[in-house]
């Protein structure tokens, strides 16, 4: 079997697209997983996503210029499928770094390799639960069918979408309200807890209410933590499942 000059450009148009989605999942594609591995990953996608039909006799390679362009189209496209992925994902960044905030966790910070970025412990013990429930609701398999679906909305080498900046501006704002409203348990738990002990401060001066107060909201945000995870399970579930038509809604669809 021959390929031609302009098959190969529009598998490495397809490799093109597919990294530029993946990079920003940071379960498939994040910096925790070495470039040669995301490569292969992405070379592996294009030979099972890219429908391998014959070109037409008439059909052209692109010239420099014009594939450079095609080049940057589709990491345009990539990036914008995978901000929706990423913009997901930061709602569980979000969620716990509003909780770890007010629990007293947030004076200790810890690296997070799989986001690529520090976090209090509380606010990593949420994203490590919140991505178990992201494997365990097949949200690997949702990425992957709505990348291939991609290439069914805009083909390759096709136009951008030129109304995708709305969409965008919706979906970030509703995403940074669902990791605020997430949250909202745990602030308020902690909330209470900080009104209990400044009306006991009043009552009771002699009170050390710095060192009573560090451990019990400790103590506090954890319960709190664990009947959320219980409580928001269907909500997280539910987040991740929609991250497929957040993909291609942001890329027009």
């Amino acid at each position: 079997m021959l390929i031609s000059i302009a098959q190969a450009q529009l598998f490495f148009l397809a490799i093109t697209r597919i990294l530029a989605t993946l990079i920003h999942v940071p379960v498939l594609g994040g910096n925790s997983i070495p470039t040669q591995v995301r490569i292969a990953f992405g070379f592996v996608l294009a030979l099972v996503m890219l429908p391998w039909q014959p070109l037409p006799a008439s059909a052209e390679s692109l010239g420099l210029f014009a594939f450079t362009l095609a080049i940057v189209k589709e990491i345009l496209i990539g990036t914008l499928a995978g901000f929706a992925a990423e913009l997901t994902f930061a709602v569980v960044q979000i969620a716990g770094e509003a909780m770890g905030l007010e629990s007293g966790f947030s004076s200790s910070r810890v690296f997070n390799p799989s986001m690529g970025d520090s976090g209090s412990a509380y606010n990593q013990l949420f994203i490590m639960v919140a991505m178990m429930v992201f494997f365990i609701v097949d949200g690997h398999h949702i990425v992957l069918m709505a990348l291939q679906r991609t290439f069914d909305v805009i083909p390759l080498n096709g136009p951008l979408p030129m109304e995708s900046m709305e969409a965008l501006m919706r979906t970030t704002a509703g995403l940074i309200a669902a990791g605020i409203q997430l949250a909202l348990p745990v602030i308020a738990a902690l909330f209470v807890t900080d009104l209990a002990l400044g009306l006991l401060a009043r009552v009771a001066p002699q009170v050390q209410i710095f060192f009573l107060g560090l451990p019990l909201k400790v103590a506090i945000s954890m319960v709190a933590l664990g009947l959320l995870v219980v409580m928001a399970l269907p909500a997280v579930s539910n987040l991740y499942g929609m991250i497929g038509n957040r993909m291609l809604l942001l890329i027009g669809k």
